[in-house]
């Protein structure tokens, strides 16, 4: 089977959660295939959170967004 050549864009969102980085990742992988296409891939580029009285409260992932350009 051949493989197609593809052209991709990328897109560059913060996901945030108070339970867990996977769910920060997951959230924001969820909410921006409501509007955008095809979108293949995600890389994580950066992790942070926010600490309240010495426990972490929140969690944020910087994710780049990976999807495919139609013809």
């Amino acid at each position: 089977m051949p493989v197609s050549d593809h052209v991709y864009g990328m897109s560059e969102i913060v996901g945030s959660s108070t339970t867990s980085i996977d769910e920060a990742i997951r959230t924001a992988v969820r909410k921006a295939a409501r509007t955008v296409r095809n979108i293949d891939w995600f890389e994580v580029d950066e992790i942070r959170g926010h600490v309240v009285d010495g426990d972490v409260a929140h969690f944020q992932v910087r994710v780049k967004l990976g999807f495919r350009i139609e013809d």
